[in-house]
Formats: C-alpha cells, structure tokens, sequence
C-alpha cells in the first residue's frame, strides 16, 4: 500500500481548518486571533512552502500554501478591520 495516502489526507484535513475560520473573518469583517500567531503561522508556512517547493514535495508545498493563505486572510483582516 502507498503511504502517500497519508500525507494527502494530513493534507486536506490541516488546509480545510483554516476555511471555518476564514470564513467567519470575512463575514465580521475583522478577525480577534492574536496577531502574533497569525503573523508566525504565515512566516511559518511560507518558509515550508518554499522549502517543500524547493525539495520537490507536493503534498506539503499545497499544504503549506494553503495555510499561509489561511493565515495571511486572518491576519490582513486583523489588522485592517471592515468598518461597520
């Protein structure tokens, strides 16, 4: 059996937590996560972006693009909130 499998449902899984979460924030608006962690997640998957982009390795290159979008939706949200 491959074990890619794995790594694939890893993949879907971490990447659709970010979707409730950015939903929510685009409805508010605005978003309440500490910036500090939004700001270190999105540094933080960026850099595994690359580096996974750079050792060939599609399944984390995804994942980690689709966590620094996730990341940088909150963040932008957090610091440059919809008036209302």
């Amino acid at each position: 059996m491959d074990p890619r499998w794995v790594g694939y449902v890893g993949l879907v899984a971490f990447a659709l937590a970010w979707i409730p979460q950015c939903v929510d924030t685009a409805r508010a608006g605005r978003c309440e996560v500490n910036r500090t962690f939004l700001s270190l997640a999105a540094v933080g998957s960026l850099s595994l972006t690359t580096y996974a982009f750079l050792m060939h390795d599609t399944v984390f290159s995804s994942l980690n693009a689709m966590t620094t979008l996730g990341a940088a939706v909150n963040l932008y949200y957090s610091l440059f909130p919809r008036r209302t």
